[in-house]
């Protein structure tokens, strides 16, 4: 949510979009770089994706150069990666009562406020981070964001591909619709033909790029959502539609991104084609981790990076354990996309001679088919499977490398479970229980 453009980009990817969608993009750490992260450089150890050494690394800096801006903005980094709020809070005030403008702490700051569903407080911090649209949008809550009524919801998937679809969903009480589901799209979104039944109006828009042309992305306060046993109640929503006021997509009738899965104990059932949504709490956290250790699953740990973009610890093509963004939902026909130098530093079998056009954040990309031997994610493998490799990924402000994206297609024949409670993935095979 740095700014409209950049938010858009991730709010609604559909077909060849998704699949290219390289979230956080870097090469696997060269010889130096690993060597600095052995011995304890608080940047390296970062890149490298070793959050908790990085952390402490960067408390030590603190404690000789309390003005530190960089070290201090980074702890306060490390704590939002986890949800773990008092440090985050902590250490980004320290680095804003630094540096006033200092866009990424400020955006930081509002990040962690919006996963506490403290909106209004997280304004000033997007404005300052030079995001009028997220400022306006936040700014204009009124009352108790997220209001929670329920505690279950259990849906099957209409379809699997070219993208799962769920129905029932109810927008301010209309007739039920049918969405589609990613976690590389931060809030809610909705059709413009949607937007207009359910009497939306924007607080916020601006013209950006979309594919081969240029839509309006409109953001507003919803009212209701319902899903199942759930209601949800005053939420973020977000709409494009063509200069024409036509819809964008008539694929479905709206997303659910991750800003919503977080209020859950989110299940995603691709073996058992069904969405699972529970109430966060330590008990359904404990049954959660209790079921996947029966089924053999062990806690992965999650991190959550810009405002919505899921990581955990995986590895492809025997590049040992690394940080690996895991976009669910969405639709792609590869497993995984490697990203950089990545294909080429782990030689990966690459299909250079036949090149795919296609889109990557609404930009045009060419990827090329690859054959990483293993792609792993705790348990669960996929071996020789079908993946693309995109040499031009461009590097997201993320700060850690990131040398490959699991998509859509790898999941299927598993259950995924999202804790945002303890801050673990749990990834089992077979239909969840």
């Amino acid at each position: 949510m740095a700014d409209d453009r950049q938010w858009s980009r991730r709010s609604l990817l559909r077909g060849a979009a998704v699949v290219t969608g390289a979230a956080a993009t870097a090469p696997l750490l060269g010889g130096a770089a690993t060597a600095l992260a052995d011995n304890g450089d608080a940047d390296a150890l970062f890149k490298a994706g070793k959050f908790e050494q990085a952390g402490r690394a960067y408390e030590e800096i603190l404690k000789t150069d309390p003005k530190n801006v960089h070290a201090a903005r980074r702890r306060g980094y490390v704590g939002l990666l986890s949800n773990r709020f008092p440090d985050a809070e902590r250490y980004l005030k320290v680095a804003i009562e630094l540096a006033p403008a200092d866009k990424d702490a400020n955006r930081f700051l509002a990040d962690c406020y919006i996963r506490q569903d403290k909106l209004a407080l997280s304004a000033p911090h997007w404005q300052a981070a030079g995001d009028e649209g997220a400022a306006k949008l936040c700014a204009a809550f009124r009352g108790e964001p997220y209001q929670f009524h329920g505690d279950i919801a259990q849906v099957r998937f209409l379809q699997m591909d070219p993208q799962p679809l769920v129905e029932g969903v109810s927008i301010n009480g209309g007739p039920p619709k049918r969405f589609t589901f990613y976690t590389g799209a931060p809030s809610l979104s909705v059709s413009a033909t949607v937007a207009k039944e359910a009497g939306l109006s924007p607080v916020a828009s601006s013209k950006i790029d979309y594919l081969n042309g240029k839509v309006w992305r409109h953001v507003g306060v919803l009212e209701s959502f319902k899903l199942g046993g759930i209601e949800l109640r005053n939420l973020p929503v977000s709409w494009m539609e063509w200069e024409s006021g036509g819809d964008v997509t008539t694929e479905n009738d709206g997303m659910i991104g991750t800003w919503v899965f977080y209020h859950f104990l989110t299940t995603f059932d691709y073996a058992g084609r069904q969405l699972i949504l529970r109430r966060r709490t330590p008990e359904t956290a404990g049954r959660a981790r209790a079921a996947a250790l029966r089924a053999g699953a062990e806690p992965l740990p999650l991190w959550l990076a810009r405002e919505h973009m899921v990581h955990s610890r995986g590895s492809i093509a025997g590049s040992g354990p690394r940080v690996v963004a895991v976009p669910i939902g969405g639709g792609s026909e590869p497993a995984a996309v490697a990203h950089g130098d990545t294909a080429e530093q782990l030689r990966i079998r690459t299909d250079y001679d036949r090149p795919i056009e296609t889109f990557a954040h609404s930009h045009p990309a060419v990827t090329y088919p690859c054959y990483p031997k293993e792609i792993r994610l705790g348990n669960a493998v996929a071996n020789d499977i079908y993946c693309n490799t995109n040499p031009q990924s461009l590097l997201a402000p993320l700060g850690f490398d990131v040398p490959a994206t699991f998509f859509h297609s790898f999941y299927k024949p598993y259950n995924v479970t999202l804790d945002f409670t303890d801050m673990n993935l749990y990834i089992a095979r077979g239909p969840a229980t």
